[in-house]
């Protein structure tokens, strides 16, 4: 087998400076103004490089990438491409992997994570640090642990999906959303899960406007609900929840378990309130409003 080529301490410009490289080895090295610096590059190591403008990998395969700096106008960075590790590295740049396979961000920060993971297949993430909305939409089979997001419409459309250890400030995530399990997380944010199918939150804390709403078998295991209102509405659900619900409105069915709900709202002209079963673990456990 050939030895790598190596490169070290290069300030590479202009367009496509190493357009389909194959078995490299790169240390130190900026690559400046110019697109498409290692488009369609092949079996190829970065070790604290900095990319400094747009495209730096689109189609290329089996890269690994650690100790490197994504800054803001390498924007688009990573598209259409497989089998992408990147380590202790900061990607300041937007709407970064999109359509790739196989990625894998270990210690990766994200201040400006507009529009990142976009469509992509096979996601491995572990503590992750992103700021941006529209977090991961349209991706699937995914693996996450200790996540740290801040924005809103996270996983829009996302299947197949494990998060674990994680803190989610994000409204409206996990929309349109299938076979989704979240453990020991805390997530907070308005109108949470609308439309998905297969939601479950396993030892989860959740503030919520409106959460849990219009979703297709939602379980909740040894979970809190802290501040959060009108929740469940049209959902099919199996929730047991530690302490008080502040309020639950129309549940299309299920069973809901918890200490009290403060107010329960059933509408008979909306659904059938034989379908969904109470249970309180306290006497008196909170008054039911049925019209």
């Amino acid at each position: 087998m050939s030895e790598k080529q190596e490169y070290r301490q290069e300030y590479l410009t202009g367009e496509r400076a190493l357009f389909k490289g194959e078995g490299l080895r790169i240390y130190d090295t900026i690559f400046a103004d110019g697109e498409s610096p290692l488009k369609e590059s092949r079996d190829i190591e970065l070790y604290g490089c900095m990319f400094k403008w747009k495209y730096p990998l689109w189609y290329s395969r089996d890269i690994t990438v650690k100790n490197s700096t994504w800054f803001e106008m390498a924007r688009a960075g990573v598209w259409y491409t497989r089998n992408i590790t990147v380590e202790d590295s900061a990607i300041e740049a937007p709407k970064n992997f999109r359509r790739c396979g196989d990625v894998t961000l270990r210690n990766v920060s994200f201040p400006n994570a507009a529009e990142t993971l976009w469509s992509c297949d096979g996601v491995t993430l572990e503590r992750v640090t992103a700021k941006g909305d529209y977090f991961a939409m349209n991706s699937q089979n995914i693996e996450v642990q200790d996540l740290t997001l801040y924005g809103n419409y996270s996983f829009d459309g996302a299947r197949n999906v494990v998060i674990r250890n994680s803190r989610l400030l994000s409204k409206d995530s996990f929309w349109n959303s299938e076979n989704v399990t979240v453990y020991d997380s805390f997530i907070s944010g308005e109108y949470l899960g609308w439309n998905a199918r297969n939601l479950t939150l396993i030892g989860c804390t959740v503030e919520s406007l409106q959460g849990m709403c219009y979703i297709e078998n939602l379980v909740m295991k040894n979970c809190k609900l802290l501040n959060t209102t009108l929740a469940f509405e049209y959902s099919t659900v199996d929730a047991d929840i530690t302490g008080r619900i502040d309020s639950v409105l129309n549940p299309s069915g299920g069973i809901i378990r918890a200490d009290s709900i403060a107010e329960l709202t059933i509408e008979r002209d909306k659904v059938n309130p034989s379908k969904t079963k109470i249970i309180y673990r306290q006497s008196g456990g909170g008054s039911c409003v049925c019209a």
